[in-house]
């Protein structure tokens, strides 16, 4: 009678985190408080007055053009600040683009060995 071998206990295979897709990325910025977001990660930013105006604030557009980026983000803000009292509220547009530069070549770096 031969004599069985006794199996190794199969290992799991780690599973490698694919956030390639736009809906995941998507997903995982929901949750980015908008305030500690770089001003390059922005595609626009859409403020909406009380008088029903839209002023849209296209920033990847003012970067390509040579903006720096400190300026920008401070004008911005000193401008937020002084026009407060008219305005309803402000939308920020997150590139997914430049979050995906930035994010996705540190996350392959990271899972590589899982």
């Amino acid at each position: 009678m031969a004599q069985e071998k006794p199996q190794k206990p199969k290992r799991r295979r780690s599973k490698k985190l694919n956030v390639s897709n736009k809906k995941e990325w998507e997903r995982i910025l929901k949750d980015v408080d908008k305030k500690d977001v770089p001003i390059s990660m922005l595609e626009a930013i859409t403020v909406n007055l009380k008088d029903g105006t839209q002023v849209v604030i296209n920033i990847q557009e003012l970067l390509l053009e040579g903006a720096d980026p400190d300026y920008l983000r401070d004008h911005i803000e000193e401008r937020l600040d002084a026009l407060d009292h008219i305005i309803e509220d402000v939308d920020f547009y997150i590139s997914l683009e430049e979050v995906r530069k930035t994010v996705q070549p540190a996350t392959d770096s990271i899972l590589k060995n899982l």
